[in-house]
């Protein structure tokens, strides 16, 4: 193989790995729908109480480790531990995936 197609034959392969390792933002959607729209609101962009934080727009690997952060117990919650303890690293991914691409004022929508 030439050494440019191997570097584009690369390329390929690690953009595709990145997009598996990104989650399933429709898989995340339906399980959202489940476990977290009741106190985050459907998208993640209306929590019903203040204390509850807006996780539409929030950076994907910061959604990942805050939630594998509560099912370990690292990060502190009592309420966030008993909905991410049964949470898969997929669904969790999943989650992520999903909430990240939702529209939020947490930052500057492109």
């Amino acid at each position: 193989m030439r050494p440019v197609a191997l570097a584009f034959a690369l390329l390929a392969f690690s953009l595709s790995t990145a997009a598996e390792a990104m989650g399933n933002a429709e898989n995340g959607k339906a399980k959202a729908a489940q476990v977290c729209a009741a106190c985050h609101g459907p998208d993640g962009a209306k929590p019903t109480a203040p204390d509850q934080p807006i996780l539409a727009g929030q950076h994907y690997d910061y959604l990942v480790r805050a939630l594998s952060d509560y099912k370990t117990g690292k990060r502190a919650n009592p309420v966030m531990k008993v909905f991410a303890s049964p949470l898969s690293k997929q669904e969790i991914e999943d989650l992520a995936a999903w909430f990240a691409r939702q529209k939020s004022n947490l930052h500057f929508q492109r």
